[in-house]
């Protein structure tokens, strides 16, 4: 076997065996979702907030939110019978404070544009400025008329 080969597989298994038990990997979000990320961020910096940091479990929910409002072509924040809440819930993240912000744009609608409506809606606003959230989840998902579902959710992990 080529040894630079095995050189690289051995720092993958170092890597992989020297996580701590309990800790989430980093996600990687996609170019829309880094910069959705990168304006909440900006506007919380505008207010004198802290930055929030993407949660792997809530980019997880969100993306999932947003493919399954695709799938149906429907823009809800409750799906399937179960609402942000339950969502979260269900996927083990216990929280201390939570919201979510739901969007949907025809083709040719930029993330920017999304992002503007959800800062001109009150409520909307009011999650992406809430001190009282540390984690963000983001996600997108394609519909097949060509539009875009786009979900944020915000939270707090409660203390353990």
């Amino acid at each position: 076997m080529n040894r630079q080969l095995l050189y690289a597989g051995f720092l993958i298994l170092c890597v992989l065996f020297t996580s701590r038990a309990g800790e989430t990997p980093k996600s990687t979000l996609s170019a829309e979702e880094q910069k959705i990320l990168d304006l909440t961020n900006a506007e919380r910096k505008k207010n004198d907030l802290s930055p929030l940091q993407a949660s792997p479990l809530l980019c997880k929910l969100a993306r999932a939110h947003s493919a399954n409002m695709a799938r149906q072509e429907k823009m809800t924040h409750d799906l399937d019978g179960k609402t942000p809440y339950q969502r979260m819930k269900d996927a083990g993240y216990a929280y201390a404070r939570a919201g979510e912000n739901v969007a949907q744009g025809d083709a040719g609608i930029t993330v920017e544009q999304i992002f503007k409506g959800w800062m001109d809606s009150k409520s909307h606003r009011e999650n992406i400025l809430r001190k009282e959230v540390t984690e963000i989840g983001i996600g997108l998902g394609a519909a097949k008329n060509g539009g875009t579902y786009y979900t944020q959710v915000f939270a707090r992990p409660l203390a353990k």
